[in-house]
């Protein structure tokens, strides 16, 4: 939900945590314990679960190698769901006329980077850079083109605009900031 009036305007950013990273998480954890089950019932020698079956599958080397990758799944399914529950890479945009100032908030990992916050002044925003690649996925990026020449991407590559949709927001964007459009 933004929040916008004719001096501040604030843009909430969705991180991680989303109906695919949910769904690749679980389908990731699945096939991890799918891996390790067959690993252990191939040392076993006996199925631990029947529509599993693991007779024609030697331990070694197979059943080892199927209990390594289950557990580089496993852990690979660990970061996903914490990446979930901190939400990480979610936060806002604010753009606020009246003082000047536009900020960008980020959550980032645990530790002493985990806010992640950026300000500078709007006096030195050269203009709204919007990159679109019109190819298969059709993706753009919504950038901010400081007079250093550094560029802020505001948008994440994931984000679910198209193409139209992407022009409106960098033209709204430029118009509050009264700055102009670079695009290519």
């Amino acid at each position: 939900m933004d929040t916008k009036s004719e001096f501040l305007w604030i843009e909430k950013v969705v991180g991680s945590r989303r109906f695919s990273n949910v769904f690749w998480a679980l389908v990731v954890l699945l096939g991890a314990l799918g891996f390790i089950l067959v690993g252990l019932s191939s040392y076993l020698n006996k199925d631990i679960i029947s529509f599993l079956p693991s007779q024609s599958i030697t331990f070694t080397p197979q059943g080892l190698v199927m209990c390594f990758y289950g557990i580089g799944g496993f852990f690979l399914s660990l970061y996903l769901w914490f990446a979930i529950l901190w939400d990480v890479g979610s936060g806002y945009n604010e753009f606020d006329r009246c003082e000047g100032v536009i900020s960008i908030f980020r959550w980032g990992f645990p530790g002493k980077n985990r806010r992640i916050r950026i300000r500078f002044l709007v006096e030195d925003v050269q203009s709204i850079r919007l990159e679109l690649k019109d190819n298969l996925s059709s993706r753009g990026l919504i950038s901010i083109r400081l007079k250093n020449q550094q560029d802020v991407p505001l948008t994440q590559q994931k984000d679910s605009l198209n193409l139209s949709e992407m022009e409106e927001k960098a033209a709204q964007l430029a118009r509050f900031l009264r700055v102009p459009i670079e695009g290519f």
